[in-house]
């Protein structure tokens, strides 16, 4: 490969160090958690395509790159080409929707079928179609265990990508929250190594350090100053629930006058977290994409009475506290958001992948 080396400002034991220039194309890229960690780290991210155009907004206004908005089954490798440019690093990333493969689609019972199982079926033709000289797959953890991951790693290194992969806890690379996730790199010049931890037990980011500046705000109030800080109404039952939980408490707390009826059976014992309180002095649970609903899980203010809101989510997220996802004057669609918000790859998860890729780069005489 003859790819172009551009010089940095960095500097190491008193000598110039260099960067590859990297450019890339982002599959399934949603609002663009993914795309903007990349580009926190310093590479190029020209393009995203996802199915979903209501994603289109945030993700060109905040990320400087194009929104595609197609069926990832009709893309082909000419039209990512496009986006790459002669000399550089050509990287292709993605993150193929992981309801299939989550430990909430254990109605599968190990069935790999349907259309999203094929995701990565598309991703591994695309690679083949386009040849990147880098490849990062990020999705849930339970994948790994799966045929058509282990396939997909077959593939790749059949075309000469050598392929590592791990299981990333979020919270030791300072993201707020407790999320697990599967993370893949493969790289043609070699190996590449995931950046060891930034952050450890005793300093991993809490919720009180990723949210407790933001205004307080009561049940169903909406901030003056933030259109996406705000709550639905809790019912009555609902906000005497949360008045009587208490931080990594559970529903046992209550008075059994407020109990749900699945809470008296054997079977809703084991579901602990739900209409429960986050605790301010530990990450978060993993954000899903019903945050915004107390009863899905542990989701309820730390202090105030009241679920997330659409801005306390997002930051759990580790997006940025301005990114935006909608437009000025246009309505705040809570389930749509919520999906965009709860489906995202980290932004900080995506900066630890960019550092990745450039460290490798760097290693392997292309810096």
């Amino acid at each position: 490969m003859n790819m172009k080396i551009r010089p940095t400002a960095h500097k190491k034991h008193n000598k110039t160090m260099t960067i590859p220039s990297v450019s890339g194309v982002d599959l399934f890229c949603g609002v663009g958690g993914l795309t903007h960690g990349l580009k926190k780290s310093g590479i190029t991210i020209r393009a995203g395509i996802d199915l979903d155009t209501s994603c289109k907004y945030a993700y060109e206004v905040n990320n400087n790159a194009k929104f595609i908005g197609a069926d990832i089954t009709e893309v082909t490798g000419e039209q990512i080409k496009e986006y790459w440019k002669d000399g550089e690093v050509k990287l292709l990333v993605g993150c193929a929707p992981c309801q299939p493969f989550s430990s909430h689609a254990n109605k599968l019972k190990g069935k790999e079928q349907g259309d999203k199982w094929n995701l990565l079926n598309e991703f591994i033709r695309l690679i083949k179609e386009t040849t990147p000289d880098i490849i990062s797959m990020e999705n849930v953890p339970n994948l790994s265990n799966k045929h058509i991951f282990k396939d997909f790693v077959f593939q790749l290194e059949n075309k000469g990508y050598k392929v590592k992969y791990k299981n990333v806890y979020c919270p030791d690379y300072g993201i707020p929250q407790k999320r697990r996730r599967l993370v893949l790199l493969a790289s043609k010049l070699g190996i590449i190594e995931f950046i060891q931890s930034t952050h450890k037990k005793d300093n991993y980011k809490t919720v009180r350090e990723a949210i407790g500046h933001l205004e307080p705000i009561e049940n169903g109030e909406r901030s003056k100053s933030d259109v996406l800080h705000f709550t639905t109404k809790l019912t009555d039952i609902n906000l005497k629930r949360i008045k009587s939980s208490i931080p990594n408490g559970t529903w046992e707390d209550w008075d059994k006058s407020i109990w749900l009826d699945c809470h008296k059976k054997e079977t809703g014992k084991t579901y602990k977290a739900v209409y429960g309180r986050m605790s301010w002095d530990e990450p978060a649970p993993t954000i899903t994409t019903q945050f915004y609903n107390y009863g899905t899980g542990r989701f309820g203010h730390p202090e105030q009475d009241r679920a997330l809101t659409i801005r306390e989510a997002s930051i759990l997220q580790s997006f940025p506290a301005k990114y935006k996802f909608v437009a000025k004057g246009n309505d705040v669609l809570l389930t749509q958001i919520g999906t965009h918000i709860g489906n995202a790859v980290p932004v900080n998860l995506g900066l630890a992948i960019g550092k990745s890729i450039l460290k490798h780069l760097k290693e392997n005489g292309n810096g």
